[in-house]
Formats: structure tokens, sequence, C-alpha cells
């Protein structure tokens, strides 16, 4: 997208400014993308129409339909759900099942999205096709079982509220999204192969605390940043280990549902602060990534990084170094900053210090890469500028 290219953009991102220009401009790049992805859907299933069942066409044409619908009726209302993060998951997964019975099954996953559109976009709904057992989840929304209850805004939801489970709201616009069947891959997050954690074991009063909390603390220390936090981060996924696997607090941000966080529980709101910044730095990059190529196809060569144990490629280089740099500027900012907790400072000082050298040996292995675009190597320039600016710029706790 062109709009990405602009002088002074690129080196803006670099340096991991919050700027509202930049995150519409990414999030126009993360549309784009979600469009054709959904184009490739329909041309595949196109393509296969002849192998499928004919329920099950019959209910795709019926699911796009509502979909188009909808989006002549709002076409903001359905950007919305459209671009929810899950809905990327969704199709990612579709567009990779093996023909036959796997992909019919992901096809049904249109209803889901069809429905969520026309509730947002005030469409009649009709929820009497609803199996009570399977359910219907709409994404960013809740999960519908059954035709007698159905989501805010339905005639059906006064039958049989119990029916309709919604999800979370967190302040400032996102969810706690402990529903959505693709909101973590079947295999696991991590190592560890963390899984979804599920409705009825997710505290949901200590989520939504430690949230607001962390908030509060971006803004005490940079009221830009928390900005651009709350308009980039869209879901929060609760994560949990498998039986009693020890080890820190994981979270991650999926490739394929860019603006969704997956956590464990953190231990504070500083530490869900942290990382907020971290994650949503990396939906920065990977969006960024789709509109300018910064890595040669191919780029493979392994490298040691000091936050983590396994050597990472030139992406994985690329992406921690700059999610940490985000990290620096924002405790640097903290640990002066007059509104910040003095605990916070502390951390963010101690954190400032323990990291800086890290990101410095990160970068000068990718100064050192052969595998950067010219595009790459002006971002890492970028990035290498604003870590000499963090190292002079000297701000101690009080």
């Amino acid at each position: 997208m062109t709009s990405v290219t602009v002088p002074g953009l690129l080196t803006e991102l670099a340096g991991t400014r919050p700027s509202p220009d930049g995150t519409a401009a990414l999030r126009a790049v993360l549309h784009a993308r979600r469009l054709l992805t959904l184009k490739a859907l329909l041309l595949r299933y196109e393509r296969q129409r002849a192998e499928l069942r004919p329920e099950t066409c019959a209910r795709f044409e019926r699911d796009w339909s509502l979909l188009e619908a909808a989006e002549r009726t709002d076409a903001d209302a359905v950007r919305e759900v459209v671009d929810y993060p899950m809905t990327g998951a969704w199709l990612t997964e579709a567009l990779a099942a093996p023909p036959g019975p796997p992909f019919e099954r992901h096809l049904a996953g249109l209803g889901g999205l069809a429905a969520a559109a026309a509730v947002r976009a005030g469409c009649r709904l009709d929820v009497t096709r609803v199996d009570p057992l399977e359910g219907l989840h709409l994404p960013g929304l809740g999960t519908l079982r059954g035709p007698a209850a159905g989501p805010p805004g339905t005639a059906a939801d006064r039958d049989d509220p119990a029916a309709w489970t919604p999800l979370v709201p967190l302040a400032g616009g996102a969810v706690l999204d402990d529903l959505d069947p693709y909101r973590v891959p079947a295999t696991g997050i991590g190592p560890g192969a963390l899984r979804a954690a599920e409705r009825g074991r997710v505290d949901h009063e200590r989520w939504s605390r430690l949230w607001r909390a962390a908030h509060a603390l971006l803004a005490a220390a940079h009221p830009e940043r928390a900005a651009e936090t709350r308009a980039t981060v869209r879901a929060l996924v609760p994560l949990e280990r498998p039986g009693l696997t020890p080890g820190p607090p994981i979270s991650a941000t999926r490739r394929a549902a860019p603006g969704a966080v997956l956590a464990e529980p953190p231990r504070d709101a500083g530490a869900l602060a942290d990382l907020l910044v971290h994650e949503t730095h990396h939906t920065k990059l990977a969006a960024l990534g789709e509109a300018v190529p910064l890595l040669r196809p191919g780029a493979d060569t392994l490298h040691r990084v000091a936050w983590r144990p396994d050597p990472r490629p030139a992406s994985g280089v690329l992406q921690g170094a700059y999610a940490h740099l985000a990290l620096l500027d924002l405790w640097w900012r903290a640990r002066a900053g007059p509104a910040v907790p003095p605990g916070w400072r502390l951390h963010a000082h101690s954190r400032f210090e323990a990291h800086r050298d890290e990101v410095a040996e990160a970068l000068s292995i990718l100064r050192d890469s052969s595998e950067l675009t010219s595009a790459g190597r002006e971002f890492v320039r970028g990035m290498d500028r604003h870590l000499a600016r963090l190292g002079t710029l000297t701000r101690h706790p009080a």
C-alpha cells in the first residue's frame, strides 16, 4: 500500500513511535490482505463446488448472501467483523484444509461471520437454523446455541437468554475472547503447546481489572502509546498450560490473527502493560511486512539472541528486536514519568538497563545480515538511530 511508503513514515515506524497515521495505514494494509484471503476462499469454493454436498453449497451461498446484504446495509460494521483477528485464523485454516469433509467443516464458519456482520449492521437474523448442540460462533460477539435465543438486537434474544453466551468486553473496545473456536491452533502455542483457556476456567474479573490497570500505567507513561495499543489490540485470548508444565508466563501474536494477544495470566498490571506493547509491535511489524518486504525470500540463517534459548531466523531476530525496542522506549519514559507509580518506575529503570545491550546486539546481527531488502536495511538503520537516542538521553527514577 503506497501510504505506508510516504516519506518519514517508515522511519517513524522504525522508531516504534505511536502515530495515528501509521496505525490507520497499517490497518488498511491488514484489511486489504483480509479481503484477498476472503476472496481466495470464495474462489476455492467455486472451483470445488461440484465435489461438495448440496446442503453444504446451499448453506455457503445463503451465508454469503447474508454477508453481502449486511455489507450493503453498513459497510463499516461488516469491516469490523471481517477484520476481527480470529476471522483471519478461520480463513487461514479453511484455505489450508484438505478437500472433502475437512474443508466443508471449515466452510461452515462463514455462517458465524455472516451472522456477526448482520447483527452489527442491524440486519434481520434468522436463528431458527442454529444447531442447539454445535451452536454458532459469531466472531467478536459470542456463541449462539439453539434457535430459542439470539444475540442482542434479534427477536430471539427474549426467549431463552441462557442460550446466548456473549464475549466479555474490556475497557476501550476490545474483548476477552474465550469462546472463538479458532482463537488458538489445535497444536497449541509455543514449545509447551499452551492451549486456549475455556469459559468457566477464566477469571474474567481479574483479567478486566488487570487490563484497566495496565492501560492506566501506559497512559501515565506515554499516552500516545496507550492510544496505539487500544487501537491495535482487539482481542485478548487467555491461555493455560496442559497439566502442570512449569515455565514463565507466555504471550504470543499469531500472524494469521493480528490484533489478538494470546497470553497466560500475568503476575500484575505492569507485566500486562509490557506484553501488550510487545505484542502490539509484533502486529505492527507483520502489517508493515505485508506492504513493504523487509526480508529477502528464503532468509533462513539462524542467529542467537538473548531473549530466546533457541536460535532464530532473521525474521525472528527482527521481530524480537522491534518488540524489545518498543519496550525500551516505554521503560525510558516510564522510569521518570511524574504520573507513573514508583514501583513501576523502578521496574522500568531496571528493565531498561538490563535489555538495552541485548537489543543493540540483535541490531548488530541485522546490520551485518545480507538477508534484508533495501527497505529492511533502512528500517534497521532507523531502529539503530532510535536506540542511540535512548542511550544518550538519560533519565533516572526519582
